[in-house]
């Protein structure tokens, strides 16, 4: 293929994949965690939907590798100890499969031979806990009471990030409460426990017992008796949960913090069979797709997200504004603007609302990065639709943090002291600090997009926090990305836009990295490891994705085509129609070493966007 030719024949996929409401539902595929607590969620809830849990058993099993182990990414190693646990247990709670299963019997050689189950995440030993699997620690790893304690107290309730609450929330209140429900038709995992005796602390961490120690204290200058302060801390936590309730029925739209809502709902009292939890379920199950013939229960949509990325990608690559596919999906972008306040508000007081979330039913959760990519989007149409353009921008501008930098979610979300909570990857649940991914991306809006003076104090800051956020080797971090890869091109890219020059040594740093680990091949790529070793490491292949994003930065930066560009540009436009292990390799991430995402629309919106700055800055030839 040549460049015209690959332009168009992703053109022509995007046309066909559109839904008729203007929206592109690709999959967010989060590989078969939710699709096995959907398993024990229905089975324990004792709900017979028996064709979707077989589908969900299918596809796991589809997913098992041959030693018996699942994966979180193809070169992640043997295996891993959590997600096969999870598969495990889901597929012998399905009933469908019975322990003597050769391929059962293969995933519990796995299991004892890295430990068990006290070497899962602690999010796992709640969801075993919950169906009785898994004692209850004696001491609830946050007490419930913190809900109490007032903003002004150094850690309080909304220290937390908003992703945080809504899974803390459940937790505090089952966790208070050492909620279990067991039914007949559960399995028996006692053979997975290799010490039954053990003492279940669930952590030991003296940081973790100081803290403690911490919010104890503040809990003790309540007004009230114990028990009294218990009763509305459980009431509290129970209104949050309630007024957070998504027009589907999920909570906040994502299916974690929906599925323990649902089991604190029953420790709370409410029936199997009551309403909000039956609308819950139903909205959970809504979230379901097809892979391959496979269904997925996914973690949350990615509606605005792929919309606002893939209709700025055709505009971007020549597509009018009037043409009826981006006509459509911009439509669908502005019925999606929120219009009410949600809990970014705390931190942020003086803003009204204008940004946008991620998923199709989000109403109350926006970010700073799908905000400016729908901004984006309707960048082209900005005076026709003045209202909206106005309350975006202000909202993204709103949101900037004190140290100069963007978050995701709220504003000044990053105490440090929550690194001392027991929780596995807790920096990455509990915290929403500046991140350069999300600072390059606004400052790249701010910059192309908007009239903002290049001295304004915005962008100023913004480039300050992004130079002194860059890593001795070149690199930036991506939060939301994998990783270095996506967190340099979006900080080149956005120094650049910003007016700091392509000569400055930050960004001269970055391209000389950027040039270093290219690949024999023309490509580059990069491995979910890094975020676990928090440095770079190659995935020893090529992926379409991360070949986009490193040209992107450095078309940006290069007044004419430079070796590696040209390298690279054939190795994108030779491999633009390939399907291999590459092409569904997680490219995003929610909790580093545990939670990543292959988001389907990427292999399709960063090729085209690169495609397309090439041309318009160096013609069509490389």
């Amino acid at each position: 293929m040549d460049m015209k030719t690959s332009k168009d024949w992703i053109i022509e996929q995007l046309r066909k994949d559109q839904s008729p409401e203007g929206s592109w539902s690709y999959p967010f595929n989060t590989g078969i965690s939710t699709d096995a607590y959907m398993i024990i969620l229905l089975r324990t809830l004792e709900i017979n939907d028996d064709e979707l849990i077989q589908g969900l058993c299918r596809r796991i099993l589809s997913k098992q590798e041959k030693n018996g182990a699942w994966k979180l990414f193809y070169d992640e190693g043997d295996g891993n100890i959590t997600a096969t646990v999870e598969a495990y247990y889901a597929l012998l709670f399905s009933g469908f499969y019975q322990k003597e299963y050769p391929r059962l019997r293969a995933a519990k050689k796995f299991i004892l031979s890295r430990g068990g189950l006290k070497e899962v995440s602690i999010f796992t030993k709640i969801m075993l806990a919950l169906t009785g699997q898994y004692p209850w620690p004696r001491h609830s790893p946050v007490p419930i009471e913190v809900i109490l304690l007032p903003t002004s107290f150094p850690i309080n309730f909304y220290s937390f990030s908003v992703f945080g609450r809504a899974n803390l929330t459940p937790i505090m209140i089952l966790a208070s409460k050492k909620f279990s429900i067991k039914t007949k038709a559960a399995p028996d995992l006692r053979e997975l426990h290799l010490n039954r005796n053990e003492d279940v602390q669930w952590v030991r961490s003296d940081e973790w017992r100081s803290l403690l120690s911490f919010f104890e204290d503040g809990i003790r200058r309540l007004v009230g008796l114990p028990d009294e302060l218990r009763r509305i801390a459980i009431e509290r936590a129970k209104k949050y949960m309630l007024d957070r309730i998504e027009p589907d029925g999920t909570f906040y739209s994502y299916y974690s913090s929906t599925f323990l809502m649902i089991f604190a709902l029953l420790a709370l009292g409410f029936k199997k069979t009551d309403a909000i939890i039956k609308n819950a379920i139903e909205g959970i199950k809504s979230m379901t797709c097809d892979i391959n013939g496979h269904p997925h229960v996914q973690y949350t949509t990615a509606h605005v997200w792929n919309t606002s990325l893939i209709s700025y990608a055709l505009q971007t690559a020549g597509i009018s504004p009037e043409d009826s596919m981006v006509q459509a999906a911009n439509r669908y972008l502005l019925s999606r603007q929120h219009q009410k306040f949600g809990d970014w508000v705390i931190h942020n007081p003086k803003t009204m609302p204008g940004g946008w979330g991620f998923s199709d039913v989000n109403t109350m959760n926006p970010d700073v990065d799908d905000t400016t990519a729908s901004l984006r989007s309707i960048s082209r149409i900005a005076t026709s639709q003045l209202g909206a353009w106005e309350k975006g921008i202000n909202w993204a501008l709103s949101m900037q943090n004190d140290d100069g930098g963007w978050p995701a979610f709220e504003r000044n979300a990053d105490t440090k002291l929550l690194e001392f909570l027991p929780l596995d990857k807790g920096e990455f649940l509990l915290a929403d600090p500046s991140c350069a991914d999300l600072t390059g991306r606004t400052l790249e809006f701010f910059g192309n997009y908007t009239n903002l003076p290049r001295d304004h104090s915005v962008l100023k800051q913004g480039i300050e926090w992004l130079v002194k956020d860059q890593k001795k080797d070149g690199s930036w971090y991506g939060r939301w990305g994998i990783c270095y890869i996506y967190g340099t091109w979006a900080a080149v890219t956005g120094l650049l836009a910003a007016g700091v020059p392509s000569s400055h040594p930050s960004i001269q740093k970055a391209l000389h990295w950027l040039a270093s680990i290219q690949n024999r091949d023309g490509g580059w790529g990069e491995s979910c490891h890094s975020d676990t070793v928090n440095t770079y490491v190659p995935l020893q292949a090529s992926t379409l994705t991360d070949t986009a994003w490193v040209l992107d930065a450095l078309i940006a930066a290069s007044s004419k085509p430079t070796p590696e560009i040209k390298k690279g540009m054939a190795f994108l436009v030779y491999s633009i129609e390939k399907q291999d292990w590459t092409t569904e390799y997680p490219k995003g991430q929610g909790m580093g070493g545990a939670f990543y995402i292959h988001y389907h629309s990427y292999r399709y919106i960063f090729p085209l966007i690169t495609l397309a700055h090439y041309q318009q800055k160096f013609g069509g030839e490389f």
